[in-house]
Formats: C-alpha cells, sequence, structure tokens
C-alpha cells in the first residue's frame, strides 16, 4: 500500500508534502500562522476536500506533542470560554460541508483567512482597542473557530485573533490552543470517517509516510519559539498569517 501511495505522486509533489507536514509540527510548537502554509500545499496536492483527512491526524499526533510540552502554561477560564462554541461550530460546519462542491469549498477557504488577516492587521494597529466584557467576543471566535477547522483545518487564524487581542503571553498562548485543539481535533474524527469518508485506509497509510516531518517541525519550532520575545512574536504569528493567507488566495 505504501508503495503504491508513494508512486501516486511526483517526487516534486512529495517534497511539498513533507514540507506541508513539517510545518504543522513547526505552527503546534507555538509558529502560529503557519498551518495555512500547509493547508494549501495540501490542498494543491491531495485536493482541497481530501486533504482534510489527511491533514486531521497528523494535526492530532502534533497536538499530542504541544500538550506534553506547553500542558502546564494553559489557561482554563479561556479554555472553558471557548470551547463549547468551538464545538458547536465544529457541528455546523460538518453540515454545510456536506453540501458544497470542491470549488466553493476552496473559495470560502479563502475569504475566511483573508478576513481573520484583515481583522489581526486591523487589532495590530489599534493597539488601544480593548474588548468587551460580555461574552459575544468569545462565543463568535469559537463559534468561527470551529466552522472553520471543521471546513478545512483552518481555525488557527480566528483563534489567533482571540489571543492576540486579550495579549496572552506566548507560552499561556500556545499553551491554551494545544489544549483546546486536541481536544476538538479528535473530537471531529468520527465525521471524517463516517460522514465525509475523507479518512481511510489510504488517508492512514499517508499520514504513516508523513509523521517523521511532524517530529521534525515540532523540534525545530520549539527552539525557534525560546528565542523569540513576546513583543516580536505577535509580530511573527501576523506575518506567517498573511503569507498563509495569500497562498489560499492565489493557490
Amino acid at each position: 500500500m505504501i508503495e503504491s501511495i508513494l508512486s501516486s505522486h511526483s517526487p516534486i509533489e512529495w517534497v511539498l508534502v513533507f514540507l506541508a507536514s513539517t510545518c504543522i509540527g513547526l505552527s503546534k510548537a507555538g509558529l502560529r500562522g503557519i498551518d495555512a502554509m500547509n493547508v494549501t500545499i495540501m490542498a494543491l496536492v491531495f485536493t482541497s476536500r481530501a486533504s482534510t483527512g489527511i491533514v486531521l491526524p497528523l494535526l492530532c499526533a502534533a497536538d499530542i506533542l504541544a500538550v506534553l510540552y506547553y500542558n502546564r502554561h494553559a489557561n482554563w477560564t479561556h479554555f472553558r470560554l471557548l470551547l463549547p462554541w468551538i464545538i458547536v461550530g465544529v457541528f455546523v460546519g460538518w453540515f454545510v460541508g456536506k453540501e458544497i462542491n470542491e470549488t466553493l469549498f476552496k473559495q470560502i477557504m479563502a475569504v475566511i483567512i483573508l478576513t481573520a488577516v484583515g481583522i489581526m492587521f486591523w487589532l495590530e494597529r489599534n493597539q488601544d482597542y480593548k474588548l468587551p466584557k460580555a461574552g459575544w467576543f468569545s462565543s463568535l471566535m469559537g463559534l468561527i473557530s470551529g466552522f472553520t477547522t471543521m471546513l478545512g483545518n483552518l481555525a488557527g487564524a480566528f483563534s489567533n485573533i482571540y489571543f492576540l487581542v486579550l495579549k496572552f503571553p506566548k507560552n499561556e498562548f500556545i499553551g491554551t490552543v494545544s489544549w483546546l485543539f486536541l481536544i476538538v481535533n479528535f473530537f471531529k474524527i468520527p465525521f471524517h470517517v463516517f460522514s465525509w469518508k475523507t479518512i481511510n485506509t489510504h488517508s492512514l497509510y499517508t499520514d504513516l509516510i508523513l509523521l517523521p516531518f511532524i517530529g521534525l517541525g515540532f523540534y525545530i519550532g520549539v527552539r525557534i519559539v525560546k528565542r523569540i520575545q513576546n513583543t516580536n512574536y505577535r509580530r511573527l504569528i501576523l506575518g506567517l498569517t498573511l503569507i498563509g493567507a495569500i497562498l489560499i488566495l492565489f493557490r
């Protein structure tokens, strides 16, 4: 089976996929925003819908690494605020995803990521903006994150908005997001297996080939993140998300 999978794509395509898998590890290690690059490459090689089933188990593996490394930094108050709304968003994304074709699927992904980038840059330019004390912001970000993670594993952009506007310290940001998406990504698996049928024997064998690159990316990412100060970390997240948005738009 593995030999058949390897021969089904060109060497250049495999190099791109290995790069995308490394990006997953980098993202889960704390280089948030680079995950849009992984989504773009995987969709180019495997098509948008099929790629979601290949990427999800890889995300789960990377989430486990992230929780093991950053678990002590999680902010449980915001974890409890966001998780129920993310779960609701997952159900909405599952229902919508059953009804749309490949072209519309890609267009929705591009609009989502570009909207997120625009909001983040606006927030960065308006540093005095205060998050309202009402719970609507947490609810909205949770819903959109759940919707986007179900449709295209693209929740990172909107969860980034939430934690950037709250000015979370670097490690607390990474630790809270790690726990959130460990639970959410495992929750999504039955939808991909039994409803969308994007996770199957073929996709899982593909994941086996790619797993070592998840570990490599995580190892490199942890060492990079350690060297970045909180202020520069915010700017890096914005820049990486913008690059991902452009790739999504023009792929």
